[in-house]
């Protein structure tokens, strides 16, 4: 009949009564075992070999049950996966914004039609952005470039090919300059074609692929129709990428005045100001709040019927916005890991059940509480640390 072998790993001190409870039958074995004892208990004073020895003791108790602590793990994985995720997310979608509108004029202002509500502003009384204020907010000093935009809905058709572009949107020739846009083939319309209202358009990439690909056209110098009315394309501007900017059609503000509504129309839904230099944009607004509030005869007191914004705002709007986002999901994320932290405390519960035999033997020579404390301590802290390493990997 074999015998079986159980090796208990010592991670504690041996305890200074241990011999206590030892009778050597002679004083040549006395000697021999207090020397022992001694040399046991130095080494296990030393802190480096208790943390080496519990240390080893986890990994083996982690490797005995390999499934049981992956599943473990798995939670702590996921929820350091989750943050490091979410946090990834929103920053690269707030740089990605923050650097679009950067992008597109850091020195650009933009007024609204409609009051933001404070300061007693009625709707009945709001007056649309017209001719006479674009042509105020021109004569302004320190202001670089201005263009009105005026936003349309509808059809352009090419041949048998048909698109609906998110917007078509009349500006002035200053839109270029404002915005920093680059163009991939032809030019930008020309002041000329500004101010007679000729009937050219700038497309976006997008609708340059849904109108021409199939043909194989060279978009530039082809027309399309709108509105019953044939347009000719000047140019096609380069991808901006994101929220639909290359899915617009632009064309002269007084195009759409002068033949789409006849002259009828002399008002827009935005003004883009353009400051000559970045510490100008403060007193370009004061310039522009004062001479609206004369062409909309505000008095004082009264609330605002347009709003302005600066670039540097609106990137202050959208930070905010991303943030709360940033911590809805980190949030989720954070409760994840407590799930994860609950369930390694419950296998923790069962591994010191499950060694109630293990735990009696150490004690049995000499282990103090802490020591069977510590040594699942640092067994439950090795499967944080392995399944945030591999949370970080991932």
């Amino acid at each position: 009949m074999s015998t079986g072998k159980g090796i208990t790993r010592v991670s504690h001190s041996i305890q200074p009564r241990a011999d206590d409870y030892i009778e050597p039958p002679g004083e040549a074995q006395e000697t021999s075992l207090q020397s022992l004892l001694q040399e046991l208990r130095t080494r296990g004073d030393d802190q480096g070999s208790l943390i080496g020895a519990s240390l080893g003791s986890a990994v083996e108790a982690v490797w005995a049950n390999r499934m049981r602590s992956l599943l473990t793990i798995l939670g702590i994985v996921i929820g350091i996966a989750a943050v490091i995720g979410a946090l990834t997310l929103t920053q690269g979608v707030g740089a990605y914004i923050d650097n679009t509108i950067l992008s597109q004029g850091a020195n650009t202002i933009y007024v609204w039609t409609g009051g933001d509500g404070n300061g007693g502003s009625r709707p009945q009384q709001v007056q649309p952005l017209s001719t006479r204020d674009l042509q105020s907010l021109r004569n302004l000093p320190h202001v670089a470039a201005v263009s009105p935009l005026f936003y349309m809905g509808g059809q352009v058709q090419f041949g048998n090919q048909n698109w609906h572009p998110n917007n078509i949107i009349g500006v002035s020739t200053d839109m270029q300059a404002i915005q920093n846009w680059q163009m991939a083939e032809g030019l930008w319309f020309s002041a000329s074609d500004e101010a007679g209202g000729e009937p050219v358009v700038v497309i976006g990439d997008t609708v340059a692929h849904n109108l021409f690909d199939a043909s194989r056209t060279d978009p530039v110098g082809q027309k399309i129709l709108f509105g019953n009315q044939l347009f000719r394309v000047v140019g096609v501007l380069a991808p901006k990428g994101g929220f639909g900017q290359d899915d617009v059609v632009y064309m002269p503000y007084t195009t759409i005045q002068t033949r789409l509504f006849h002259g009828e129309n002399n008002v827009f839904n935005e003004i883009d100001v353009e400051a000559d230099s970045r510490g100008n944009i403060g007193q370009v607004v004061q310039e522009i709040t004062v001479t609206l509030e004369v062409n909309h005869h505000i008095r004082s007191g009264e609330g605002d019927d347009f709003q302005t914004q600066t670039a540097v705002q609106i990137i202050q709007r959208e930070d905010q916005s991303t943030q709360i986002i940033t911590d809805i999901l980190t949030g989720i994320a954070a409760i994840s890991l407590t799930v994860a932290g609950i369930g390694i405390m419950n296998i923790m519960l069962v591994s010191v059940t499950e060694r109630t035999r293990e735990i009696g033997i150490r004690m049995s020579i000499g282990a103090r509480r802490r020591d069977i404390r510590n040594q699942f301590l640092v067994e439950a802290l090795f499967l944080c640390l392995v399944g945030g390493a591999i949370g970080l990997l991932l």
